[in-house]
């Protein structure tokens, strides 16, 4: 039988409690006490996470950092696919996994087995907010789709994440990060001039495409705050994506103009690129013509401010491979350490292109606390890079390291489901759910 008398005390806001009948659980994001420190906006929250790989994980640490309690379910003896994605590993963990997964509990459920999926429903009836990035009609056909969860949680905030939609031509696709970006011209318009496509550094798709499934899932829960209703937010790869094209898209769709590849430079804007020193590369943005005439003073290039082919951005433009030339000749005289001793304080933008190394030893990232230490529980210390947001009213520090394949199995059936120890053992044993032991 379903949880549904722990649903029952969950329910629509009114001055701060969920209310449903006679009983009332309060809604503690949205009226703390006031004598409460460093409570996080989403203290109290719960997640059910049913993601995978980059996009959807990285949604759901986001709101862990936050303050949610983000319940990871994953299948038994694989888990999530990017725990076997290496190298490099540490031990037997996989880094890629250890940079999306803090601040999580993982559950190694099977899902298949109807067992399995009524223990996903009776979790899904005592949450918030329940995230999947299956192929569309999956989970459906499990019982576990949107139509089915609100049936016994109304109050849920559900978000599917797929590569295309729910509906149409391509719908039906398995989404990844670089199909995506190649279908949405993200990959048409990434790499060298005169080169061929190429794929970005990082899985920018992916990661947009977290965010916005973050910031919906937020929206998402402030709608049910107004409305006292739960609902379904559809994101996707492929829409994210071209959504971020922003003025290039906007290039062709106002301006009828055809997008091109520029490698480190930038299709309206001249000097904006990165230029090749002595030992390395620098990037320098001249955004108005009063830039210009700075970085030409700190370049000792006097005679190009009154050059009339570059006096506008519009005209240094049209005249981009006669500049540039003057310019990347002059940069590759001196070591890169010269130039940014030189434009320190002139108020241009500029900036070294930093290895790995260099990023992290770069004093502003430390400033910034981009570097967060956690101890995993089998392989000690480790470092990932920290949330890009910081707050006043409360920090994210003390992270949960991510969490091993199942290790809070039993936790979460006794703690979030009641369940008995009898029936736990019987799970276990049956193979529904597995908890590893942890030394």
């Amino acid at each position: 039988m379903l949880a549904l008398g722990l649903a029952s005390r969950r329910r629509w806001p009114t001055g701060g409690v969920w209310r449903l009948g006679r009983d009332t659980r309060r809604f503690r994001s949205s009226r703390p006490p006031p004598d409460t420190e460093n409570i996080k906006p989403l203290d109290g929250v719960k997640i059910l996470d049913l993601t995978r790989v980059l996009a959807g994980p990285f949604a759901t640490m986001n709101l862990g950092d936050l303050g949610a309690e983000v319940i990871k379910v994953e299948r038994p003896g694989a888990g999530d696919d990017t725990r076997a994605w290496g190298p490099p590993f540490v031990g037997s963990e996989s880094t890629y996994f250890l940079s999306v997964n803090r601040n999580k509990k993982s559950i190694a459920v099977n899902i298949k087995d109807p067992k399995g999926v009524q223990i996903i429903k009776e979790l899904a009836a005592v949450c918030d907010v329940f995230v999947e990035n299956f192929v569309p009609g999956k989970l459906s056909k499990m019982g576990l789709g949107y139509e089915e969860i609100s049936e016994i949680a109304p109050h849920i905030v559900y978000c599917s994440i797929t590569g295309y939609g729910q509906t149409g031509p391509m719908s039906h696709r398995a989404g990844y990060d670089a199909v995506a970006s190649a279908v949405s011209g993200l990959m048409h318009i990434t790499g060298p001039e005169d080169g061929e496509p190429v794929r970005p550094g990082v899985a920018m798709t992916d990661l947009a495409t977290g965010l916005y499934s973050y910031g919906a899932i937020m929206a998402g829960l402030l709608q049910r705050y107004k409305t006292g209703r739960g609902l379904y937010i559809d994101c996707n790869l492929l829409s994210s994506q071209v959504a971020c094209l922003s003025h290039v898209a906007a290039n062709y769709l106002i301006a009828g103009k055809e997008a091109r590849r520029w490698g480190t430079a930038h299709g309206s804007i001249v000097p904006y690129q990165a230029f090749k020193t002595k030992d390395g590369y620098l990037v320098v943005g001249a955004g108005n013509d009063q830039q210009f005439v700075t970085v030409c003073k700190i370049l000792h290039l006097p005679a190009l401010i009154n050059d009339s082919r570059y006096k506008t951005n519009n005209l240094r433009v049209q005249n981009r491979k006669e500049l540039i030339t003057i310019l990347s000749a002059r940069f590759a005289e001196e070591m890169t350490s010269t130039w940014l001793r030189l434009f320190e304080g002139s108020g241009i933008p500029y900036g070294p292109i930093n290895s790995m190394s260099e990023v992290f030893a770069e004093p502003q990232v430390l400033h910034n606390g981009l570097i967060m230490e956690m101890d995993h529980p089998t392989v000690g210390k480790i470092s990932v890079p920290g949330p890009a947001v910081r707050y006043s009213g409360f920090t994210t520090a003390e992270p949960k390291p991510p969490p091993l394949l199942g290790q809070h199995t039993v936790e979460v059936l006794k703690t979030s489901l009641g369940y008995a120890d009898s029936a736990i053992s019987d799970l276990l044993r049956a193979g529904v759910v597995v908890q590893p032991k942890v030394k």
